[in-house]
């Protein structure tokens, strides 16, 4: 499978990029610093630019996609400045490349706490939500674009990331039942997301994952 991963320089993008390559996939992997592009290896292909406002970029990397992963975060400049913009801007481009270049399938990744998710979120660590609530209303509104995009989506919402080793022991559902403070690592994350593209399940639905 040709998979296009935008956020790939992430902590969970990299994850992503690393066990489709492993996987035998063919990626193509979108960086707006060409310095931070993982080691040159077969089956890789890297493509820079920003995402929020150079088209072209991203066109050119989802062409000759089978299907797009998306492990976008928020940018680190926008506190104290205003408030942040990369998913709202970011979200439209990829829809318009997929559509552009005949690419239906995307998992996207989001987190446990975006819009209608947060009840699901238990009490404690709901409290540690308030700072992010701008990043969490800049996730949302990028995603209420893709959902009403005609693209075969899913939207996976973690718990906690965690650096942890990939298990590939967690559990998964539109809804689970959480307690505590729930974590879950990212490289099993990246399995799930994986995983979705080969089972093609989840389709215009949302994944929470957890341990």
């Amino acid at each position: 499978m040709r998979i296009a991963v935008f956020g790939s320089t992430g902590a969970t993008g990299r994850q992503v990029v690393a066990q489709a390559l492993a996987a035998g996939h063919e990626v193509t992997a979108f960086l707006r610093d060409e310095t931070k592009a993982p080691p040159a290896r077969d089956g890789l292909r890297v493509v820079a630019g920003q995402v929020t406002s150079d088209q072209d970029a991203v066109t050119a990397a989802v062409a000759g996609a089978d299907a797009v992963v998306s492990a976008l975060g928020a940018e680190r400049s926008w506190q104290g400045l205003r408030a942040p913009s990369v998913m709202a801007e970011a979200t439209p481009r990829i829809v318009h490349a997929m559509q552009e270049s005949g690419v239906d399938r995307v998992v996207w990744l989001s987190g446990l706490g975006v819009g209608d998710t947060l009840e699901q979120v238990p009490v404690l660590p709901r409290l540690s939500y308030r700072p992010l609530r701008r990043v969490y209303a800049d996730k949302a509104a990028g995603e209420e674009l893709l959902r009403r995009s005609p693209l075969a989506w899913t939207l996976v919402y973690p718990v906690m990331l965690t650096n942890r080793a990939r298990t590939g022991r967690y559990r998964h559902g539109e809804r689970l039942e959480l307690r505590g403070v729930p974590t879950v690592s990212r490289a099993d994350v990246a399995d799930f997301i994986l995983g979705r593209l080969a089972a093609g399940d989840y389709l215009h639905k949302i994944a929470v994952v957890a341990d």
